[in-house]
């Protein structure tokens, strides 16, 4: 199929069929396949959060701590030193402040970009259940702009300005749904979805470079057969790769998403101000600000979610026929 085809049907049909299917590990083989799959990719994204949230939390207080034109002084001299002062201010879970909000988004931004992803490929494989370079890089694309666009947007908003939110000297957000009601009786719908630019980007690029170095390092490991299993540890290194490579890869484009999203995003304009700005005053540095604590997230992300998601899915198959 042609790529004109292709982008015909993301447009008509982005969401197909919300689970892992063809080249999985764990293809699901009967009826309540939908069902399934977002019943997994929910257990999957819940149990990768927890484990994963505080470098998250991590990345996104250095993003956030920026230097003022006017001189001022940051408040971390790096990630051991924001880790130290976020528990002896906050104590331990205080690194977890902000979790409910990627917990409520986790569900449909699996079911999203998996869905998404699976129903471009579908319509992209060749005779053979085979996708070319191009077709990944273009199918990973669109599921990121799908992701951007219906989850990852407000999630993403409220979850910035949560942790924004413990910066200050009196925290006004009590919970979740308290803080999103101060966020939309203040500044509207526009409030959660702040940050749309920048975010299409970084989901886009993040998933066209993940997607591409998964399905490229599975063809090479299946020697071009579709149906042959790939070994969950295995799979878990291909996701680590491919985690590194899509964070060497759009961390700019996150600063940015990050600065557009604070709580002081409304001194930007728009998001190639922010961009300016940054250079500006902190230096093209500033747009690697949280890699390491990045890197490290995105790995076990990215490693974790396929390996638990085709595991569930085998399970699922089981005792759900």
């Amino acid at each position: 199929m042609d790529q004109r085809k292709l982008l015909n049907t993301m447009y008509k049909n982005p969401f197909g069929r919300p689970w892992m299917i063809n080249n999985s590990a764990a293809a699901p083989a009967g009826g309540s396949s939908g069902t399934k799959g977002i019943i997994a990719g929910g257990i999957t994204g819940g149990i990768e959060i927890c484990i994963t949230y505080p470098t998250e939390f991590v990345k996104t207080q250095l993003q956030l701590d920026e230097k003022s034109s006017a001189g001022g002084t940051k408040q971390y001299t790096g990630i051991g030193d924001c880790v130290k002062k976020t528990v002896k201010t906050n104590g331990f879970f205080g690194l977890y402040r902000g979790l409910s909000v990627l917990l409520y988004g986790s569900i449909p931004k699996s079911a999203v970009r998996f869905g998404a992803f699976e129903s471009f490929k579908n319509q992209a494989v060749d005779e053979k259940g085979n996708l070319s370079p191009q077709m990944r890089v273009l199918c990973g694309l669109g599921a990121g702009v799908c992701e951007a666009i219906f989850a990852v947007t407000p999630m993403e908003t409220v979850k910035v300005k949560f942790i924004n939110d413990t910066r200050s000297a009196n925290p006004r957000f009590k919970g979740f749904f308290h803080g999103v009601s101060c966020i939309v009786k203040e500044q509207g719908l526009k409030g959660v979805y702040q940050g749309l630019t920048a975010t299409i980007l970084k989901q886009g690029s993040n998933q066209a470079i993940r997607f591409f170095v998964m399905e490229t390092c599975k063809d090479y490991y299946r020697g071009g057969d579709p149906t042959k299993p790939v070994p969950k540890l295995v799979v878990g290194a291909f996701g680590a790769v491919a985690g590194a490579a899509s964070v060497f890869g759009n961390t700019p484009i996150d600063v940015v998403k990050t600065r557009m999203q604070g709580l002081e995003a409304a001194k930007y304009s728009s998001t190639y101000d922010c961009f300016v700005k940054i250079w500006k005053n902190e230096g093209p540095t500033a747009f690697y600000k949280g890699t390491v604590p990045r890197l490290s997230r995105v790995c076990l992300d990215v490693a974790i979610t396929f390996m638990i998601y085709d595991s569930f899915m085998e399970l699922f198959n089981k005792v759900w026929p």
